[in-house]
């Protein structure tokens, strides 16, 4: 890669996007990449729209501002569509990636997609967390179909990376669940 990948996560406070974007940004990491992950937040509250960036390079990052033309857009919360610009400044030949159970043909629709050559992945990560963790905390389960989707991690570097970051704070089940979620959503990830 020539340039910094740039990656801008949407969610909502308490659903684990900051946490996602470090992880990503750790996995490339021990792949021997340059990395920056840091979140920006407005009303810090639980459930107060969020966002955080992460820059990956194979060189070092000069750069140190917010990420206002994403190669690759995340949105973790489905019901941020339609209430904030999720691909403003996103690159022509960016990457949207949706946690929803709706297809990307439907969701390139309503994001005013239909005629743009960007690349819409999706994956019910919001079901699989339900499934496997019990809970619906969909972030860390979408870097399976980040893994999946970009050219930017390998999914053995990234389940490493998740095995020792979360086995730090979790319960040995708890992270299990989060790999047993995040192998689903890069297996069950969709693109259109």
């Amino acid at each position: 890669m020539e340039k910094p990948i740039e990656i801008r996560w949407h969610g909502r406070a308490g659903q684990g996007v900051v946490t996602a974007g470090e992880l990503l940004a750790e996995t490339a990491m021990k792949e021997g990449k340059y990395f920056q992950a840091f979140p920006d937040y407005g009303p810090e509250r639980m459930g107060a729209p969020v966002k955080s960036y992460t820059r990956i390079s194979e060189h070092p990052i000069e750069i140190h501002s917010q990420i206002l033309e994403p190669d690759v857009v995340i949105v973790v919360n489905p019901n941020l569509i339609g209430i904030v610009d999720l691909v403003e400044g996103l690159r022509d030949e960016g990457q949207v990636l949706v946690n929803t159970s709706e297809s990307p043909a439907q969701i390139r629709h309503r994001l005013h997609l239909t005629d743009s050559p960007v690349k819409v992945w999706t994956v019910d990560a919001g079901r699989i967390g339900m499934e496997t963790i019990g809970r619906d905390i969909p972030s860390t389960i979408m870097l399976g179909m980040v893994a999946r989707a970009t050219d930017l991690i390998q999914l053995d570097s990234l389940i490493q990376c998740v095995e020792e970051k979360l086995g730090e704070k979790l319960q040995r089940h708890i992270v299990e669940a989060n790999l047993n979620g995040l192998k689903q959503a890069y297996e069950q990830a969709v693109e259109g």
